[in-house]
């Protein structure tokens, strides 16, 4: 679905400077210290050499993208139509201006549209990956599930995906298996129903003090919610942060089991390095540096381990998955490695689903 938008004011942009009071010191400096103002950071200064961000890329990577996306500058609404220069960041306009409040509806990548959602319309717009489990199923169909096929390559779900975290199946950012029912929109108290509630709009940082009064704890990771234990381990007193994170691992480790039993190709994962699966080329389950480079990357996929791989790659970019959706991150992890234990042999924990 297309946004749709209001009529918009011409000259949105000096009316919002003019009607708005003088941004403090100390607002301007949360910002100057955030990710958003980062000039140096590769969110901006990935396409510097070229000049320019390709449309595809710049409704999140520049202000004026964002702006161009929704129709703010006159172009059509819903698309980009045209690269951006780079050297632009998300700028003070991204969020500052009259035009934004006018947003009703923003689309997801499954092409499902989430609206009113207020204040934090912006935050959601770009922070809700790249991937879904419709497009996933596509790239995918008629396929066999566990036959190598060389002409798929890794599927990412982007980075900072609290948003498609966030809506869970809503949204269908993580892939979600047929046949499995799954959470929609995690829902705190109305007073943190939105992005700004629990995080500061300028500096970004997480309002923990926000967190005290109903959890009586100034850490979030150690919160549970629930008393059942997920991952097997015998644990029902830590926090479900590190459920998600154990559970996760054992992902991992099943990842590379069935890479090395089916496809009968090493796997390793590194984080940070593009396109993050690679060829371990020694086979000795570490990603050493001589490895985790582009013409390296791991290319024996198959259906089935494809879509485990890009769940456990949508959990990993979610750091506060444990706060965004919880039993979302659980129940994809959990629904991977069932998939995943169907050809190889692993021992798993006694998990349990939500």
């Amino acid at each position: 679905m297309v946004p749709v938008l209001v009529p918009l004011v011409l000259g949105y942009a000096s009316s919002a400077l003019a009607q708005s009071t003088p941004p403090r010191t100390d607002i301007v400096e949360k910002w100057f210290g955030s990710g958003h103002a980062d000039m140096t950071s590769p969110a901006f200064t990935h396409w510097d050499d070229e000049g320019e961000i390709p449309p595809n890329c710049a409704k999140c990577h520049a202000g004026s993208g964002f702006r161009a996306f929704y129709g703010f500058d006159g172009s059509t609404q819903g698309v980009v139509e045209h690269p951006i220069a780079s050297g632009g960041n998300v700028d003070c306009e991204t969020c500052h201006n009259d035009a934004t409040s006018t947003i009703e509806f923003v689309p997801f990548p499954s092409e499902i549209s989430v609206a009113n959602f207020g204040s934090s319309t912006t935050c959601i717009t770009c922070h809700q990956g790249r991937q879904s489990t419709i497009g996933i199923n596509k790239a995918l169909a008629e396929l066999a599930a566990d036959k190598v096929n060389s002409e798929l390559t890794f599927i990412n779900s982007h980075y900072k995906v609290a948003a498609a975290s966030l809506f869970g199946t809503e949204t269908k950012g993580g892939y979600e298996y047929e046949g499995k029912a799954y959470r929609g929109r995690f829902t705190h108290v109305p007073e943190r129903a939105q992005c700004t509630d629990c995080h500061d709009p300028h500096s970004l940082d997480v309002e923990v003090n926000a967190c005290v009064a109903c959890h009586k704890t100034d850490a979030p990771r150690s919160i549970r919610m629930s008393p059942v234990d997920f991952n097997g381990d015998g644990d029902i007193i830590s926090g479900i942060a590190d459920e998600i994170l154990d559970m996760h691992r054992i992902l991992g480790d099943t990842i590379m089991a069935y890479a090395d039993q089916i496809t009968e190709t090493p796997l390793v994962y590194e984080a940070h390095s593009y396109p993050y699966f690679f060829v371990d080329l020694n086979a000795n389950g570490t990603a050493d540096a001589q490895e985790t480079i582009f013409p390296n990357q791991f290319k024996s996929w198959t259906p089935r381990l494809l879509k485990a791989a890009y769940n456990y790659q949508f959990v990993a970019k979610d750091t506060g998955a444990y706060v965004h959706n919880p039993h979302y991150a659980v129940q994809l992890l959990f629904d991977s490695l069932e998939s995943l234990s169907e050809k190889v042999d692993v021992t798993l924990p006694d998990m349990k689903r939500p």
